[in-house]
C-alpha cells in the first residue's frame, strides 16, 4: 500500500493541482488529506472540490474549523483571522456543513498501521504545534502508536523516539522506519511552505518498503500570489509564497 499524504493546502489551487498531478504519476493507492484545505489562499472552493473528489479521507484542520465557526478566531493572528473571515463568506452551505463534519483523527490498524492528525497525536483538538525536540519528545512518549503523520507547522521533518527515550530529528526528506522506534512525520505544506523552500511539499508512505519520502513540487507561485492580492487578502500572505516562509 502506497499512501500520499497532503496537508495545509490553504486555498492555493495552483500548488494543489501541481501536487495532484505529481501524485498521479507516482502510482499511489490512495490520498489522505491532513487538513487545512482552506484559509490564506484565494481559491478555497476549488481546492475543497478537488480534495473531496480525490482524497480517500479528509481530516479537519484549525483553519477549516475556523472558517465554519467551530473554532474561535481569537486563536488566529490578524492575517489568518482576516483570511478566515474572507473564506467564510465564500463557502456554500454544503461546503460549510462538510468542513464542520470532518473528523480530527484517522487511524489505520494492523501491520504498517498509523495515526493521522492535523496537529498532534496527543490532544489534537488543542491545535498545538510540534516545533522543538522537547515538544516532539512529549508527543512521542505519550502517543499510543509507533507512527503518526501530522501537518500544521508547514515544515516537513521526521521526529524519532529512540529505545533509550531520546528524541532526534531523523531527517527531512527520506525516512526508513526501524523496528522498535516511534515516529512523528510532518508531511509539510502544499499551499504555504514555511521551511525556506517555496515548492509544495507532501509525503508518500510505502507500507511494504517501510519508508516515507517527502516530495517537492514546483508550481505557479506568481499566479497564486496575484490571486491573493486581487482578492484583497493581506499582502503578506502573497509575498511569503515567494520565499517559503
Amino acid at each position: 500500500m502506497r499512501t500520499a499524504l497532503i496537508s495545509d493546502i490553504h486555498g492555493n489551487l495552483q500548488a494543489l493541482m501541481a501536487v495532484l498531478e505529481d501524485v498521479s504519476r507516482r502510482r499511489v493507492d490512495r490520498l489522505i488529506c491532513l487538513g487545512d484545505v482552506v484559509g490564506y489562499g484565494a481559491e478555497p472552493n476549488a481546492c475543497l472540490a478537488e480534495v473531496r473528489r480525490r482524497a480517500k479521507k479528509i481530516l479537519a484542520g484549525n483553519h477549516d474549523w475556523g472558517a465554519v465557526d467551530r473554532l474561535d478566531l481569537d486563536y488566529f493572528n490578524r492575517n489568518a483571522r482576516i483570511a478566515a473571515q474572507w473564506t467564510r463568506r465564500r463557502l456554500s452551505p454544503d461546503e460549510r456543513r462538510f468542513l464542520a463534519s470532518l473528523d480530527i483523527t484517522f487511524s489505520q490498524e494492523g501491520p504498517g498501521g498509523f495515526l493521522a492528525v492535523h496537529s498532534t497525536p496527543v490532544r489534537p483538538q488543542d491545535w498545538h504545534y510540534i516545533l522543538s525536540i522537547d515538544e516532539a519528545e512529549y508527543q512521542l512518549e505519550h502517543m499510543d502508536r509507533d507512527l503518526c503523520f501530522v501537518g500544521h507547522s508547514h515544515q516537513p521533518v521526521f521526529w524519532q523516539y529512540q529505545a533509550d527515550g531520546r528524541c532526534v530529528v531523523a531527517g527531512r526528506e527520506y525516512l526508513h522506519l526501524e523496528p522498535g522506534r516511534r515516529y512523528i512525520v510532518n508531511v509539510g505544506s502544499v499551499g504555504q511552505p514555511r521551511d525556506g523552500d517555496p515548492r509544495a511539499a507532501y509525503a508518500i508512505y510505502d507500507q511494504e518498503q517501510r519508508e516515507v519520502i517527502i516530495q517537492r513540487v514546483q508550481y505557479d507561485v506568481d499566479t497564486a500570489r496575484r490571486q491573493i492580492l486581487e482578492a484583497g487578502l493581506p499582502m503578506a500572505l502573497a509575498e511569503r509564497l515567494i520565499y517559503g516562509i
